[in-house]
């Protein structure tokens, strides 16, 4: 047996804190993919360094290739496609991965009873020379396909045995609508019991989603509160910026309802809305999230039209020729030119039971959108605004708790306070939790969670195939409806847009808009803002408000007294003289309207949407704060329209 290297021993201490995983021999059938090396080994490479994986742990990794145990830990150690390339510590740890790699062996075997014959006596070996206890943990990292075959051979082989346990660990999808899901687990069933199977989604094991539930019942000021008596509605977000990325072919037959909504966003759904569970056990967690996705309605045809909406991004606009024209879904490579697969989808649900009765639940998620970003927004209701009267306070807005899960990870409660000075007035505060502050510790791929969670038995984050069949139920009907429904006129949005409008309309006809959550990445793509104070940047997310303008329609008209400042996020617009002739055009990252805005006086030009324009406004009354906040704001903001538009803007008044 390889010698464990001291450093990686006295880390791996065991501690009441801090145990270890179990001994146990770790079989990955598809270790030559991509998930192996880009996930899997990143993973336990983490494990290892924190000093969480027993000594008594070893992988065999499976397959057709013809590779020696050497050839396999070269593969997976590679530069450019293995270990070096995808870990994600801050600082390479070389012996440590020399240590952990050490313990990768390879078997070439089919499924069959030969090459299980084969794989069966290589375990065994293992067993026996890492002191693995007879514990033995299989990873399907294969199309779903192969499952009931590796279910049937391994059972055939004689893997299930009384010494130690056997575990399988499931990737998803876990079917490709609810037939095939009651198919699949009827076929692994056969053969393994269920506290045997662990259906994974590593979105599970992400530090931000893990904390919904501790966030939830570990702080008393915020549980009393969750319930239709507080909250308005509730918006779970998960905006890509990249489209299919060469996936054209699985993506064209799966869409983002299955790829996305159905396992990632259930699943956070269930974890906001469950009902409190009588321990921290993992069936007493995983009933009462079988319970909530049972309470979702089921939608008839009529319902799916009615609360559902669906979109294709399209190509990239052509605005120069600097700008290189990025294609639309149906031009990417292996889809079909005719592709009805939707890139976004947007629905509203119903929760039918006592706590959230009355409570619309908005789901949104999509490729190719204008950012990347994952977050669950919690909208309270407002109070009785009749405090105010005689007051010069005429609405309120409402709180928010925002719980960012993925790139950034933090929490963000948004609410109001008094402005200083003599009269009442209130503006948009908040406070702001961040794990990255917070938490100094390297970035974890989601899979280090759930490797060492199975490896102790513990399946709190896996699902159970009563949920997997849950969340099939409520997406059922949608596909359906889809597979006989014409589709909308696709493509219905422009590639890094904000999506279709339909899904726009799908809140406004609630009285309710989508809660857009601007991230500092998004405001350092304009020179104004690049390299800015974070304080600065956080100022200006919190004053802005959105605003799409479609294709034609005039945003400012010359001559008319200006109180608004834009931010062009996506799109293009026109800048027009007084003829109505084209003086300029403007597109992502620029910004105008500063001039009025800070000299007070009529617009000097009009702005004309040349495309669907989404955009960020920020009003005079905030953005005169805001330069006296931040001084260093204005001076910047002068220097951009002198050499703009070639004159000096007076801030002496807005500074007073």
């Amino acid at each position: 047996m390889t010698k464990a290297n001291p450093a990686t021993e006295e880390a791996s201490t065991e501690s009441p804190d801090n145990p270890l995983s179990e001994p146990c021999i770790m079989v990955i059938f598809g270790a030559s993919g991509d998930l192996t090396k880009r996930l899997l080994v990143p993973s336990l490479y983490n494990l290892a360094c924190d000093g969480l994986l027993s000594p008594h742990f070893a992988v065999l990794g499976s397959g057709r290739s013809q590779l020696d145990d050497e050839a396999f830990r070269a593969a997976m150690a590679s530069d450019a496609e293995g270990l070096r390339a995808f870990h994600t510590r801050h600082e390479f740890d070389e012996p440590a991965a020399d240590e952990l790699l050490g313990r990768f062996h390879f078997q070439s075997a089919n499924i069959d009873a030969e090459g299980f014959a084969g794989l069966k006596q290589r375990v065994a070996a293992l067993d026996k020379q890492y002191q693995a206890q007879g514990n033995v943990l299989f990873y399907f990292a294969m199309a779903p396909r192969f499952f009931g075959d590796l279910c049937e051979n391994l059972h055939k082989a004689g893997f299930q045995s009384d010494r130690g346990w056997q575990r399988i660990i499931v990737e998803k999808p876990f079917g490709t609508d609810l037939d095939s899901a009651l198919a699949l687990n009827r076929e692994i069933l056969k053969y393994w019991r269920e506290e045997q199977i662990y259906r994974i989604d590593h979105y599970l094991g992400k530090e931000t989603v893990q904390n919904l539930l501790a966030f939830r019942f570990s702080n008393g000021m915020f549980e009393p509160l969750w319930n239709n008596k507080y909250i308005d509605n509730i918006q779970f977000n998960v905006c890509e910026s990249v489209d299919v990325q060469g996936r054209g072919g699985y993506y064209d037959r799966s869409g983002v309802l299955r790829d996305m909504m159905q396992n990632h966003m259930f699943q956070m759904l269930s974890y906001i809305c469950m009902e409190p569970p009588g321990s921290f056990e993992s069936d007493a967690i995983r009933n009462e999230k079988a319970k909530l996705l049972e309470s979702v309605r089921i939608y008839s045809d009529a319902e799916v039209a009615e609360n559902v909406v669906r979109g294709q991004y399209g190509p990239s606009p052509d605005r120069t020729a600097e700008v290189v024209r990025k294609p639309g879904y149906r031009e990417e490579a292996d889809v079909d030119p005719a592709s009805k697969t939707e890139t976004f989808a947007a629905a509203k649900l119903h929760i039918d039971n006592w706590r959230w009765q009355g409570v619309p639940i908005y789901l949104r998620s999509g490729k190719a959108l204008w950012k990347r970003g994952t977050e669950i927004v919690i909208e309270f209701k407002k109070p009785p605004v009749t405090l105010f009267q005689g007051t010069e306070i005429d609405h309120l807005t409402s709180n928010r708790l925002v719980f960012h899960i993925q790139p950034y990870q933090g929490i963000d409660l948004l609410f109001q306070a008094k402005t200083p000075g003599p009269t009442l007035q209130l503006q948009g505060v908040d406070m702001s939790f961040s794990y990255g502050e917070a938490f100094k510790s390297s970035r974890y791929t989601g899979y280090e969670v759930m490797l060492y969670a199975c490896s102790r038995g513990d399946a709190t984050l896996f699902s159970r195939g009563d949920l997997v069949e849950a969340a099939w139920r409520i997406a059922q009907p949608v596909l359906d409806y889809w597979a006989v429904a014409p589709a909308p006129d696709f493509p219905n949005y422009t590639r890094n847009s904000w999506g279709p409008q339909s899904a726009y309309a799908l809140l406004e006809k609630d009285g309710r808009r989508w809660f857009e959550v601007v991230t500092p990445d998004v405001l350092e793509e304009s020179a104004l803002f690049k390299g800015a104070d974070p304080l600065l940047l956080n100022s200006v997310i919190l004053a802005m408000q959105p605003l799409t303008v479609s294709t034609g329609e005039m945003i400012l008209e010359a001559g008319e007294v200006s109180s608004e400042m834009y931010f062009l996020c996506r799109g293009e617009v026109e800048v027009l003289d007084a003829r109505n002739e084209t003086l300029d055009e403007l597109g992502e990252g620029d910004f105008f309207g500063e001039v009025g805005l800070l000299m007070a006086m009529p617009r000097t030009a009009s702005i004309r949407a040349k495309s669907l324009c989404d955009l960020f406004v920020l009003s005079k009354k905030d953005f005169t704060r805001i330069l006296r906040d931040h001084p260093q704001f204005a001076e910047e903001i002068r220097a951009i329209a002198e050499q703009r538009y070639a004159l000096t803007l007076q801030l002496d008044s807005l500074m007073q």
